[in-house]
């Protein structure tokens, strides 16, 4: 892999923050843009521009034929079995959003059981208290280990003929574990439930295979993917979809609409409520194009080097403790120093042009898990290099001087 042809087709990679070379190391709230998915959408605005589904003139045409093109792009992304199963969303939130209300009004009732993880974004938390709160069903927690790991003999207990769904994330975006999501879902549907994966800190960074995992639903979020804001993808089993009403009503998830009642739209319109993302869907297919020429396979094996070295170099600063030591991790650091406040730590080095994220990273109850408030958060992706390791490490050492 050529790093620095990589970085080269970052724009944004070639500022200069208060005067320094930024070093982004952010990548899990949200990537950096690739130049060409900034022209693929560019492009579609100023030489292609038409709506979809809607129109018979040429334009229209086009854009549905490009439209559908990268849909099935996404199908072999993610290996799916069928382009049906891909709906476009807003992003991994509005995909949970959407399973949570209609699959919840579908299947779940009173008595009926939730299952989450204690490490979830609060994005995959919310939804089921919402869902519990209004169809009288209980939200369950799969407690974590001190190293950030699910206590998998826990969950095993949890699960029960009540047990309707499962959700949890691939990847913890507070701690960078992985969890063993194949083996959860083989417990879940021994058991008869259903299983949502949260894909949001996955799909950018490692090799997705929805059938070998056999998800039922599968999120994830474009602009954690090199893509742009305001998209996302819902992946669903076919046949769970099918029995599945709809999320929103509008536009184009019709099929006949009539004062007395109105029949909807076969999949996936049938959850695409709306005029689409249309230029927030091209720019996604540049970023699967994009993801695709580097190989997902390089894109893993390189963050799991600069994971290792990044962590080796961190261990090295006197008082600080890593939280989330998980033996499958993917490229986030998170760690507290003794004595120092994260939002301090993250301000002196903006100063310096250095990006990273401190708080509690829309996990609140991961970090009253560990006993604490707040973290700061080093995450990496491909564009990232030993170099910058070197200078935030170096310059975290600095601040640190100055806040002791």
């Amino acid at each position: 892999m050529d790093v620095e042809q990589i970085r080269k087709d970052f724009p944004m990679l070639q500022k200069k923050m208060h005067g320094k070379p930024l070093i982004y190391l952010d990548s899990a709230a949200t990537a950096q843009k690739p130049q060409s998915v900034i022209d693929a959408m560019s492009d579609f605005y100023a030489n292609h521009y038409g709506t979809v589904h809607r129109a018979v003139y040429e334009l229209a045409a086009h854009s549905t034929q490009k439209y559908q093109e990268i849909r099935e792009k996404i199908r072999r992304f993610l290996n799916a079995e069928k382009v049906e199963e891909i709906i476009f969303t807003r992003g991994t939130t509005d995909s949970i959003n959407l399973v949570a209300s209609s699959f919840g009004k579908a299947f779940i009732q009173p008595g009926d059981e939730v299952i989450i993880s204690e490490v979830e974004h609060h994005s995959n938390i919310v939804p089921w208290q919402l869902l519990c709160e209004d169809r009288g069903a209980t939200l369950k927690i799969i407690p974590v280990n001190d190293r950030g790991e699910l206590i998998l003999e826990e969950y095993k207990k949890m699960l029960s003929d009540r047990t309707k769904i499962v959700a949890v994330a691939h990847i913890a975006n507070s701690l960078g574990t992985v969890h063993p999501v194949k083996e959860i879902i083989q417990l879940a549907h021994a058991s008869g439930a259903k299983v949502l994966i949260d894909g949001a800190q996955a799909a950018p960074h490692i090799p997705i295979d929805v059938q070998e995992l056999d998800a039922d639903f599968y999120a994830f979020s474009g602009h954690k993917a090199y893509g742009p804001t305001g998209i996302g993808v819902l992946y669903g089993k076919k046949e769970l979809l099918e029995q599945m009403p709809p999320y929103q009503g509008g536009g184009d998830m019709i099929d006949q609409v009539d004062f007395e009642k109105s029949t909807y739209n076969e999949l996936p319109m049938k959850f695409e409520a709306g005029t689409p993302m249309i230029a927030q869907v091209f720019g996604l297919g540049g970023a699967i194009d994009y993801l695709n020429d580097i190989g997902m396979t390089k894109i893993h094996e390189r963050e799991q080097e600069l994971l290792r070295y990044a962590n080796e170099k961190l261990m090295e600063i006197e008082g600080l403790r890593m939280i989330g030591t998980a033996r499958e991790k993917s490229g986030i650091l998170c760690f507290v120093i003794d004595g120092v406040h994260p939002m301090d730590i993250g301000t002196l080095m903006d100063l310096q042009g250095i990006a990273i994220r401190t708080g509690h990273h829309c996990a609140q109850p991961t970090m009253k898990r560990f006993g604490i408030t707040s973290t700061s958060r080093v995450s990496l992706a491909l564009y990232n290099t030993k170099e910058e390791i070197d200078h935030f490490v170096e310059v975290l050492s600095t601040v640190l001087q100055t806040l002791c």
